[in-house]
């Protein structure tokens, strides 16, 4: 009796990629409400509804796209709350509550592991609770050094040192959870001449988007040299760096290449080393800018909104299809030109799984976006590219912009929300949202028959 009595409770219960969702969805609702309170901003200033879960949603998700000006708008109280919902965004949900949890001596049980595993696009439950302490203690120590240092630089271009040590501390959170906020009115412009402040920005950015896994990894490999043991990467470390490192020097290389003889035609060589591959790392989700992208040429614009939209690595602060859906369908399609049944990179094989999936990322999330930039080309007040360009920093998190985001409609700006939000929880987990619990195998198989392709 008590069994009938449970089963359709269990039947009704939620999964736990729904929890994750509802998770982000109840940190969206409390900051929209935390932004929009009367201490939070500077004195007679007011903010809609609108912009504030704009605003909220662009932190949470980490993206940076804003309809409001951060400076003008919130005082310190605000900056802070902006930096808790940053850090948020940035670590992801679980990652937080997990070392909270350990924190106050509270065990962490399987479901809480599960949440975990789904938040940091995990494939096992072993060593998770491990992997969020690693991931936070990690990631703060990267913000609090890049803080520090950047705020004993900005000494000589603020008044005072808490003014200095401030937009020290906003821009090391910003760059390292790959948020692309700022609170200089600017973003990095002013500082497009400093390449010292541009290199710790542009380190902050590669450990917010390279995938806390990697991170992780390397520091156990610098742990295991102390002890004289071998190390062995895991093969989504060594793809994932491939990946990063290749589409860093290469799109560092085509967007000089680009506008070689327009944006960089009167530049120097050091001026137009910084400016390639400041932008060819800041499009992998962070954001950030020290130039106005409106002086590229439209095919260098279009180019980096491919960058976006490939965005960042898996498990990192970053959105887009990630780094390794994008190589392993390169790899595929290398493969089977050759011939090739099987994809190996690595001394390793690829599960066709994976390639499946990855597939249907890429497919999905160019649906998605073909089908928003259709939309907001007919509803919005801008060119094409400014359209492509503000999709695809939307859906990639990004945050650069093309000066379409101010001036969006209220039925535009939350299409934008909702990209942000399917961009930070990525395409399987939007795709998996009501699927449930019912992970069962399919028990009716009709005849198969072969259909021409190509």
């Amino acid at each position: 009796m008590n069994i009938k009595n449970r089963s359709p409770l269990k039947k009704n219960e939620l999964s736990t990629i729904q929890l994750i969702v509802i998770f982000y969805l109840s940190a969206l609702i409390i900051s929209t409400l935390l932004l929009k309170i009367p201490l939070a901003l500077k004195e007679d200033v007011s903010l809609s509804f609108i912009d504030a879960l704009f605003t909220s949603a662009s932190a949470i998700s980490v993206t940076g796209l804003s309809t409001i000006s951060l400076k003008d708008t919130f005082n310190n109280f605000g900056i802070f709350l902006l930096c808790i919902i940053l850090q948020i965004g940035g670590l992801g949900v679980m990652s937080l509550s997990t070392f909270v949890w350990v924190m106050i001596g509270k065990k962490v049980g399987l479901k809480e592991r599960q949440l975990i595993m789904v938040d940091q696009n995990q494939s096992n439950l072993s060593g998770l609770v491990q992997l969020a302490k690693r991931i936070f203690i990690i990631i703060i120590s990267f913000e609090i050094i890049g803080g520090i240092i950047l705020g004993l630089r900005f000494l000589k271009y603020f008044d005072s040192p808490l003014s200095a040590f401030k937009h020290g501390f906003f821009g090391s959170i910003s760059a390292t959870t790959n948020a692309g906020f700022d609170i200089t009115g600017g973003s990095l412009i002013p500082f497009s001449n400093d390449y010292f402040v541009q290199t710790v920005i542009i380190l902050l950015m590669i450990i917010g988007a390279i995938g806390f896994p990697v991170i992780v990894e390397v520091y156990e490999f610098f742990l295991s040299l102390k002890v004289k043991r071998r190390y062995h990467f895991t093969l989504f470390t060594k793809l994932t760096t491939a990946t990063f490192v290749i589409l860093t020097v290469g799109g560092s290389l085509i967007i000089y290449l680009l506008d070689s003889y327009h944006f960089f035609a009167d530049k120097s060589w050091h001026e137009s080393f910084f400016y390639s591959v400041f932008n060819s790392v800041t499009t992998k989700s962070a954001g950030l800018a020290t130039m106005d992208l409106n002086d590229f040429t439209p095919s260098n614009q279009l180019f980096m909104s491919v960058l976006m939209f490939i965005g960042g690595s898996p498990s990192s602060a970053s959105g887009g299809i990630r780094t390794t859906t994008f190589a392993i369908v390169l790899l595929a399609i290398f493969y089977y030109a050759r011939g090739k049944g099987s994809i190996k990179i690595f001394r390793r094989e690829l599960h066709s799984q994976d390639v499946l999936k990855s597939f249907i990322v890429i497919s999905t999330a160019a649906i998605l976006c073909l089908v928003s930039i259709l939309i907001l080309s007919i509803t919005e007040d801008g060119t094409v590219i400014q359209v492509i360009f503000e999709v695809s920093s939307a859906f990639g998190t990004n945050g650069l912009s093309m000066g379409l985001t101010p001036v969006l409609s209220t039925f535009g700006k939350i299409l934008i929300i909702l990209l942000m939000f399917i961009g930070r929880l990525g395409i399987v987990t939007f795709l998996l949202i009501l699927r449930g619990k019912d992970n069962s195998q399919e028990k009716i198989h009709f005849p198969k028959e072969k259909v021409t392709i190509g």
